[in-house]
């Protein structure tokens, strides 16, 4: 398929949206704490986007697949929403959303491990480039003592581990399952499990209006609106153009850091980045080597990004 320029527009919205989630997580959490956050994310998400469920072969679709929708729900929502909006406690939002673009890289190295995937030799040293700019980025921080960013920075990676497998569980157990029903199914599945550790860690004080705003901004635009849009952009575009969003969304999230909350953009964030991109692209094939023969698609499976194909559920 072609990309209109309707369609190139759609893509750097999505972008931004995505990105200004990182922002509005940074700014809630602290008020809400992680979980309760989510939490109302994933409710009021589900809430909003229940509709797209309302047609018989949606819901029969559903029915037939809730288990495995469910197991999406944990892996690719429930817990990395969680893990980010932790991270976000200590880190800053440019910074996490760098960290969270490593997930095709993580894709990759899951699929070799479980599914036995080949890689070529450009993925392989987009690998390399995209952890080199994870420990460019990520130097001089990764402290597990009193006031250290270890622990944040982990559960990041650990988050985009999940998106990762997720990728490939999604690639090979449900493509009888459609891409609004996955993505709807499991903000419900993520909302009932999320329901009781969150009443339980449920804020004793009062949230402040700010706050309540930014996690009403992370339900309805980052995630309702977001994944509406991302939908059509399948529908028009296809799915591989609707990924490159990945490469995108960190630039706007360190951009809506530094407008909003006066985060600094570092000469480390920068070449990090472009070193993490840069890997991450030639891991996901989109930015092939030169003179490196590509592997027929009989004997090898091409990692996925996070949300790269329509029965894919997309990320923040």
């Amino acid at each position: 398929m072609s990309t209109k320029p309707s369609d190139l527009a759609g893509l750097v919205l999505l972008s931004a949206i995505w990105g200004a989630s990182f922002l509005f997580m940074r700014v809630a959490a602290p008020d809400f704490g992680p979980v309760p956050l989510i939490l109302v994310r994933v409710s009021v998400a589900g809430a909003c986007l229940t509709p797209l469920l309302l047609s018989s072969g949606n819901r029969d679709a559903l029915c037939r697949a809730k288990w495995r929708v469910a197991a999406v729900g944990v892996v690719n929502s429930a817990i990395p929403f969680s893990l980010l909006a932790y991270a976000t406690l200590s880190l800053e939002a440019g910074f996490v959303a760098l960290l969270n673009a490593t997930t095709p890289i993580f894709a990759a190295i899951i699929g070799v491990v479980w599914l036995r995937t080949s890689l070529r030799r450009s993925q392989l040293a987009g690998m390399a480039i995209g952890f080199l700019g994870v420990a460019v980025v990520a130097w001089g921080r990764l402290s597990f003592k009193e006031g250290g960013a270890g622990w944040a920075i982990l559960a990041v990676l650990l988050a985009s581990s999940c998106y990762g497998l997720t990728a490939n569980y999604v690639k090979t157990h449900m493509s009888d399952v459609s891409a609004p029903v996955v993505s709807v199914g499991s903000l419900l599945g993520a909302t009932a499990v999320l329901i009781p550790i969150g009443l339980w860690r449920w804020p004793t004080e009062s949230v402040p209006a700010g706050s309540w705003a930014a996690a009403g901004g992370l339900a309805v635009v980052c995630t309702s609106f977001a994944y509406l849009i991302y939908f059509r952009i399948i529908a028009r575009a296809g799915a591989t153009a609707a990924t490159s969003v990945t490469f995108l969304i960190p630039i706007f999230a360190a951009l809506w850091g530094a407008l909003f909350l006066d985060e600094a953009v570092t000469f480390a964030i920068v070449a990090g980045m472009a070193l993490t991109l840069a890997g991450t692209a030639l891991t996901a094939g989109v930015l092939p080597l030169r003179g490196v023969q590509r592997v027929p698609d009989g004997n090898a499976t091409r990692p996925v990004m996070q949300a790269e194909t329509p029965e894919e559920a997309p990320e923040p």
